[in-house]
């Protein structure tokens, strides 16, 4: 009896989930479509390129989001299961709330774990064919970028002249070892500067401890600096997302490739991040199941219903915005990266613990 209680109950769970994330995914594909529809509508194309790349672009936005989903089926399933009295059919056969969290908790940890191993690949390829089929259609010859064992090169076109930038590396916001080349429109040398990094987080970037050479009479004259800015139509958000896409790199292509992407320039501190990131998940989604438990479970009336998931939604968002500022701060170098990326876990993880601790057996 025992057993088909359980699968009864997995079942269902898992069910809610997968209505959760299909409505996500629908939500996901009307949002989307015009975004794409806007990026093709002065190109020759039919709607079914904007709507297939729509198609395989979302699953990967899902998989960002999934934490949030699982909270928010965790807590329908358990207000359901409370409301309809299944609960305390549950009960009779011996299934405590905190027995009936854990369940929860463990098949949501185990998903986790599925996802990196089995979805995750599949949707960084799809990813993959995201990225190039766009870029196909979005070549800009006087805008290049490249990453390579070489280090960063940029070249950009500005007033009829052309800039081109190089740099040994990029960690954080900062670009390491930078020249950039000023040239006319005949290719002559205007300008180099030289300077020990520059920082890209804006538009503006602002270039330390370097020396700006000009030519004079066929010599090099050069001027220190101490600071220096430089606008340019690209800032660490631009490069970032089109040549570090870590959406096109599954899990298992982070840590077997692990050396050769360091030698195709990119950062160790946004590898190990983004490797640590995808190891979190499955925590995330033990904890955010916990979470529910603890909002619904110890909802004794069904007029606090709603109060609770507005308050569980309160915390959610909370929790994402601590994240993102969590990672902000390890990108700067103000905290260690991998404390940045598990400060959230850690502080979610006490929460729910004291939360689970007061559940009530009512």
């Amino acid at each position: 009896m025992n057993s088909i209680i359980l699968n009864y109950l997995l079942k269902k769970f898992l069910k809610t989930i997968f209505i959760f994330v299909f409505v996500f995914y629908c939500f996901g594909i009307i949002l989307n479509l015009f975004e794409e529809v806007e990026f093709f509508k002065n190109l020759n194309v039919s709607i079914t390129l904007p709507l297939i790349l729509t198609s395989i672009y979302i699953p990967s936005m899902i998989i960002k989001f999934f934490p949030f989903i699982i909270f928010l089926s965790s807590m329908w399933f358990m207000l359901t299961i409370r409301n309809n009295r299944d609960l305390l059919t549950l009960k009779v056969f011996g299934y405590s709330n905190i027995k009936i969290f854990f369940i929860l908790a463990i098949t949501s940890f185990i998903l986790g774990w599925l996802i990196l191993f089995l979805l995750n690949p599949i949707t960084s390829t799809m990813s993959k064919y995201y990225e190039k089929t766009k870029s196909n259609y979005s070549r800009d010859v006087e805008h290049l970028i490249s990453f390579n064992k070489n280090g960063v090169w940029i070249k950009e076109n500005f007033n009829s002249k052309q800039r081109i930038i190089s740099a040994s590396k990029a960690e954080g916001y900062n670009l390491i070892d930078v020249q950039i080349f000023h040239l006319d429109e005949k290719s002559n040398l205007i300008e180099k500067i030289v300077a020990e990094k520059a920082n890209i987080k804006d538009n503006d970037w602002i270039l330390n401890k370097g020396i700006i050479f000009k030519p004079l009479d066929g010599i090099l004259t050069g001027e220190i600096f101490e600071n220096y800015q430089i606008s340019s139509i690209y800032n660490f958000d631009k490069i970032n997302s089109l040549f570090k896409n870590f959406d096109t790199l599954s899990f298992i292509d982070l840590i077997v490739n692990y050396t050769n992407l360091l030698n195709n320039g990119y950062s160790e501190n946004f590898l190990n991040q983004s490797i640590h990131s995808m190891l979190s998940l499955p925590f995330f989604l033990f904890l955010m199941t916990a979470l529910a438990a603890v909002l619904t479970l110890n909802t004794l009336k069904r007029s606090d219903n709603v109060k609770f998931i507005i308050l569980g939604l309160m915390i959610t968002v909370l929790i994402f915005y601590f994240k993102d500022l969590s990672l902000a701060l390890g990108q700067t170098d103000r905290i260690p990266l991998t404390l940045a990326v598990w400060a959230p876990v850690i502080a979610l993880s006490l929460f729910t613990f004291i939360g689970v601790l007061q559940i009530n057996e009512k």
